[in-house]
């Protein structure tokens, strides 16, 4: 077999698809084409798109998949219509509209985190990011609906794949937008659901579960989980969590979790886990080093990991499970 450099060449220059792809969110292409398909000059009026590049740019979207073209006429893929119009109950695009505003441009000094072991984001003017974005109700809205985004798929899985039966309620730690005790409470309507958060997210949580019907069995508690103690219930949910944070606080929270739950109970922590021998799961890796630049202290783990420090705060019969894409949880027992 000869060698050839293509893989090298396509991963040292993903950047310009990825950028593509974010480009075409900002624009919202596919909420313009969900409500409507269009020619090349009817989506340059619409989208205000200049002719120099918008072929190209159009096209290009058709080469990576993300557009259809037939005569002419440019239409959403079935995954961007489902994904990616803003329309939709389903849109996962906050996340990347976040990755396009803030990350981006980050990751340009992924070199420095490497030498330096510091993050790259506000904190190199003086500015704590949480601090930062939980300041701004806009900002902290636009932040909460990229997290849902980008955990809806594996909040789903768990809402279906534990054994909810042997339970009555569950509480989500920094639940953020709220989609995970959302999605656990619809699938599952003999549980009641708490929400867990600092209190400027309670307004934004209430919206949510308001929205999906559930203001009767799922409610929301303020407080800050460094703090204040967790809130009680039979099963305690920690989903893209722990990543934020430093070993000594990782183990802190889980000692928490071990307190707060009744004998019997059970904790459920997921993230896009590095797999054991740290060799496959190439997102969870991407992922930790997105913590590098983001904060001070945190990185991703291995299921492995997360059972052995899940043992030290006293848990039995922990395991690993696969949820969906690079997110798996570990559960552990009380």
């Amino acid at each position: 077999m000869s060698l050839t450099p293509d893989h090298i060449l396509q991963t040292g220059m993903a950047f310009w698809a990825s950028k593509t792809l974010l480009s075409a969110i900002e624009l919202e292409v596919f909420t313009a084409l969900a409500a409507q398909s269009g020619d090349l000059a009817a989506l340059e009026q619409r989208l205000g798109l200049h002719p120099r590049g918008s072929r190209d740019f159009l096209d290009a979207l058709v080469a990576l998949g993300f557009l259809n073209r037939t005569e002419g006429v440019y239409t959403n893929t079935p995954e961007t219509d489902l994904f990616l119009d803003k329309a939709k109950p389903s849109y996962i695009g906050g996340i990347l509209e976040m990755c396009n505003k803030r990350l981006y441009g980050f990751w340009d000094n992924l070199t420095t985190a490497l030498k330096s072991g510091q993050p790259q984001n506000e904190a190199t003017k003086g500015e704590d990011m949480f601090a930062t974005l939980y300041a701004d109700p806009d900002r902290l809205r636009g932040f909460l609906s990229a997290m849902t985004g980008v955990s809806r798929g594996a909040n789903m899985a768990i809402a279906q794949k534990f054994d909810w039966a042997k339970y009555t309620s569950c509480a989500d730690i920094g639940t953020a937008q709220g989609d995970l005790v959302t999605q656990i409470a619809l699938a599952q309507p003999h549980i009641r659901g708490i929400g867990f958060d600092l209190p400027e997210v309670g307004p934004i949580f209430s919206d949510y579960v308001q929205h999906n019907g559930l203001a009767d069995r799922v409610t929301f508690a303020g407080g800050s989980f460094f703090t204040d103690d967790l809130p009680k219930a039979d099963v305690l949910l920690f989903g893209h969590i722990l990543h934020d944070w430093d070993l000594p606080t990782k183990k802190m929270l889980l000692k928490k979790a071990y307190e707060a739950l009744p004998e019997g109970g059970a904790v459920i922590v997921y993230e896009a886990l590095i797999d054991d021998e740290r060799k496959a799961n190439a997102f969870g890796l991407l992922m930790s080093l997105n913590m590098l630049i983001e904060t001070h202290g945190g990185f991703d783990y291995s299921g492995a990991d997360c059972i052995n420090w899940m043992t030290e705060a006293g848990f039995k019969n922990c395991r690993t499970e696969h949820l969906v894409g690079p997110d798996a949880m570990v559960i552990g027992f009380k």
